[in-house]
């Protein structure tokens, strides 16, 4: 079996409750370096995880001749650049979603990893998790009868720190790629394309309602997947807590379901046969199944479709909701 040595370029709060962990747990892989620009963040990670190796260099973590896969956890706009460095260098990549900021740079990566032979995985972790493929499941046995129409709702109220004078990241678009839209919407419209195939048409119009930041805070959109089935959906990121809403619903010929994709509310299915609440709980840490899966394909023991080629059109239908095309 061959042994996964990870170097993390990047050691954010998604690398201590959503994936880091992880990739420790899955036999035959270990974490052996990791790189922040602050000397200190990676320096206390490195000691906190019993990392052996910690960098402020990309480069240098990427050469270290210990380091044999890559794992970016950056903000997004970064993803391209050290997916590229690593894959260049010889060495598989899995990178944080989205892709990149921008359906161009998403291009730039599939070329370099086709030119390379080195695999790029993409962190659409909902995708394995048990949760998503319950729907998945209701989805593909007929339960509903045919998908006829998809909608997606979500609204929240704004957090504390877009009122901040320094705004988050996830808040500047030419670092995020957009505003929360960019950054919260990839997990839907990814998980839609994993069931339904690739949406091939998809406009938006997109509002700035709030006034707390430039980026835009109020999106409609309605798009098509390749098989026909038409879709839409709505988000705000400046609504009254009475508004909050993550949900996403599939009408069906013969029934529906609709699901939560951030907070894993119960499944609600509704078929001639009356209505069923499903509750499907999720492991620890959210991206052990997915890495567990890209793991396994690293060593030759199973086959991991979660590639930067399925994750393109996510960022592809992103821009052309948001009109960056």
């Amino acid at each position: 079996m061959k042994l996964l040595k990870w170097g993390f370029i990047g050691c954010g709060e998604v690398t201590e409750i959503k994936s880091g962990p992880a990739f420790s747990e899955v036999e035959g892989s270990s974490v052996v370096a990791v790189m922040s620009r602050t000397e200190e963040r990676a320096r206390t990670y490195a000691i906190k995880h019993g990392i052996p190796k910690w960098y402020t260099d990309a480069q240098e973590l990427i050469n270290d001749p210990d380091v044999n896969a890559v794992y970016v956890a950056t903000p997004p706009s970064s993803h391209a650049t050290y997916a590229i460095m690593a894959m260049k260098a010889g060495k598989p990549v899995y990178v944080e979603k989205p892709l990149a900021s921008t359906y161009e740079d998403c291009a730039r990566v599939n070329r370099v990893s086709e030119e390379t032979g080195m695999p790029c995985f993409v962190a659409y972790y909902r995708r394995y998790l048990p949760y998503f493929q319950k729907v998945k499941d209701i989805v593909n046995s007929g339960q509903i009868g045919k998908v006829v129409n998809v909608h997606v709702r979500f609204a929240v109220p704004p957090r504390e720190e877009d009122k901040a004078k320094t705004l988050p990241w996830r808040l500047q678009p030419d670092i995020a790629g957009g505003g929360y839209f960019y950054d919260l919407a990839p997990h839907q419209l990814d998980l839609l394309q994993d069931i339904f195939g690739v949406i091939i048409e998809a406009r938006g119009i997109c509002s700035n309602r709030g006034g707390l930041y430039q980026a835009e805070d109020s999106v409609s959109a309605c798009f098509q997947f390749e098989n026909g089935l038409p879709g839409s959906g709505s988000w705000c990121f400046v609504a009254h807590e009475s508004a909050r809403e993550d949900r996403i619903e599939l009408i069906g010929e013969q029934g529906s379901v609709s699901f939560s994709v951030f907070d894993y509310q119960p499944i609600k299915l509704h078929t001639s046969e009356g209505a069923e609440s499903i509750t499907v709980p999720n492991p620890p840490y959210v991206q052990y199944p997915l890495i567990k899966k890209v793991i396994e394909h690293l060593q030759g023991l199973d086959i991991c479709n979660c590639t930067s080629v399925s994750a393109t059109p996510v960022n592809w239908a992103l821009d052309r909701i948001l009109g960056k095309f």
